[in-house]
């Protein structure tokens, strides 16, 4: 599973030294370190797909379920770890960037737990295989103004959102494109007068497609999806829909500062 977490000149560019984290859990069957062809291929495409720019480093954590003695369950959970290590190098992902390869031994569960206990044994008997990936730099863009709308904000600005990025091929707000909304849209509630597109991006597409195919509806419409995902959200924060309208530019903006920033959503201001 990812959590993520996890999913944005004259430039400026501004490091921070903080990391992004993403997870993905490879599930085993009690008392087994192997997996199946479609789970390997599986973790290995969550690495492969990854933004290799930003890739810092690779930890993998294994565990086990309660049962079992203690050193029994610290040799299985390392021979799980070790599994996705091999194939993460049978597939050309270099070791050096593998920085932890770690058995944690079992996971004990409260005493209190009772129900879907067969369940929550199964989701502990797992590999976590965490990304550790580097910020994203914040960069400057003349004519935009970043996450907030300006003093005297007139027809044609654009309100560009640092952390309004999606993940490869996702229409999906994760956590931080929530947290982000949720300050633009205390700014909008303030200044009522503003009304304005919401434009949905997308980066890499084939020559002969403008579009791109959101993995979760298989649909060639991301971009036109990631904007109403933002219609959506400022919706139910009670900004009024009268106010806002919503489009899919597909691939034919591109900041050109890198595939990154083009997964994106921006706001244009239409009227005041």
């Amino acid at each position: 599973m990812l959590k993520i977490l996890k999913f944005l000149p004259l430039l400026i560019f501004g490091f921070m030294s903080a990391q992004e984290e993403v997870v993905h859990s490879v599930y085993f069957e009690f008392d087994k370190f192997n997996l199946k062809p479609k789970q390997l291929s599986d973790v290995v495409a969550f690495i492969k797909t990854a933004d290799s720019a930003r890739i810092e480093s690779i930890e993998i954590f294994g565990y086990c379920d309660d049962r079992g003695k203690d050193a029994y369950n610290f040799k299985l959970s390392q021979n799980r770890a070790n599994t996705i290590q091999q194939e993460f190098i049978k597939n050309g992902i270099k070791n050096k960037v593998i920085v932890t390869i770690e058995g944690k031994g079992r996971i004990l569960i409260d005493d209190d737990i009772v129900e879907n206990l067969p369940e929550v044994r199964s989701k502990n008997r797992r590999v976590d295989v965490v990304l550790n990936l580097k910020e994203l730099p914040k960069i400057q863009i003349p004519g935009y103004f970043h996450n907030t709308i300006g003093k005297n904000p007139v027809v044609g600005d654009r309100i560009y959102l640092d952390n309004l990025l999606f993940e490869r091929g996702s229409s999906v707000l994760t956590l931080k494109s929530k947290k982000e909304l949720d300050k633009m849209a205390r700014l909008l509630l303030k200044h009522k007068n503003v009304e304005f597109e919401i434009q949905g991006h997308v980066c890499c597409t084939p020559n002969f497609q403008r579009e791109a195919i959101d993995r979760h509806t298989r649909k060639r419409k991301l971009s036109h999806n990631r904007a109403e995902a933002v219609f959506k959200y400022l919706k139910v924060k009670k900004i009024p829909e009268k106010r806002m309208t919503f489009k899919g530019y597909g691939n034919t903006v591109p900041l050109g500062k890198g595939p990154e920033y083009d997964r994106r959503v921006e706001l244009l201001i239409t009227k005041i």
